[in-house]
């Protein structure tokens, strides 16, 4: 009869083990990589327009296998100005419902606290771009562009930190000289190339500085299209012997030739890759 009672226990305990589903696991809540800025953030080139080719989605692919959950949310917009970024008016097809880029990713950044693993910002450009009229810098639009610079990159910055920039791996770019295209215009043109230098570390002069005084890291594509190295010359076809930081212009973007400032995939790779070092290995 001990027996028998031992092995209705064991049985009942065996059909109840069997029958009593195990807890579901529930799914990780999901982060994201929060992309801002102008044409580069959405991989302008000339023909497609805006790609999947560009240093965010690049980005993306190599912080995708960090972490699984991972998603992109890109919220650029080309040709935006650190104006318009933050009062609207460039881009106008519905994708900022609260009226910019930067309120957008405020409203972003507020509904998933925490949830912002990294963010990423290029912005600037634009507010200066139109300064070399004919390939001969305009003081007095340098001048205006880098004061519209300092005062609304401080803006934008402060803005994202009041909604919690700072919880997430936060970078922005210094950026690349287009105009060292210029040095192929013959010895004029090789002059203005070499004074056109000076006036992209100016403006990553001023954004470097107020990002770092956001806490943002510094992903420095200036450095890293070695744009104020000559040496050594090196042969790039159809263009022949040129300097280090204008064969790589000629090698990672589209202005040697079609005079379009944009990268190519290649380009962008090196600003992802940039990017990567510093909100990575911090």
């Amino acid at each position: 009869m001990r027996l028998f009672s031992l092995f209705v226990v064991a049985v009942t305990i065996a059909v109840a083990g069997a029958v009593i589903p195990a807890p579901a696991k529930s799914d990780p809540a999901p982060t994201y990589y929060l992309a801002l800025g102008d044409s580069l953030s959405v991989g302008y080139q000339p023909g497609p327009g805006d790609t999947n080719q560009g240093y965010t989605d690049q980005l993306y692919t190599k912080l995708h296998l960090l972490d699984p959950n991972l998603q992109l949310v890109k919220l650029g917009c080309s040709g935006e100005t650190t104006g318009t970024m933050i009062n609207g008016g460039k881009c106008t097809d519905g994708r900022y419902p609260t009226g910019s880029q930067l309120n957008e990713a405020v409203a972003f950044l507020l509904a998933h606290p925490g949830q912002v693993k990294y963010l990423t910002l290029d912005i600037g450009a634009n507010d200066v771009d139109g300064c070399l009229p004919g390939g001969q810098p305009d003081a007095a639009c340098l001048a205006s562009g880098l004061l519209s610079i300092t005062t609304n990159l401080n803006t934008i910055l402060s803005k994202l930190d009041d909604a919690g920039a700072r919880k997430a791996a936060a970078a922005g770019m210094t950026y690349y000289d287009p105009f060292l295209q210029q040095w192929l215009n013959g010895p004029t043109g090789q002059a203005v190339a070499l004074g056109t230098i000076a006036l992209a570390a100016a403006v990553n002069l001023v954004e470097s500085t107020l990002y770092s005084l956001y806490s943002f890291r510094i992903a420095d594509v200036f450095t890293a299209y070695k744009t104020a190295q000559l040496l050594p010359f090196q042969t790039v076809a159809p263009y022949g012997s040129l300097p280090t930081n204008v064969a790589n212009i000629c090698t990672y973007t589209y202005m040697c030739s079609v005079q379009n400032i944009h990268p190519n995939p290649t380009g962008y790779g090196v600003i992802a890759d940039t990017f990567y070092k510093r909100v990575i290995l911090g």
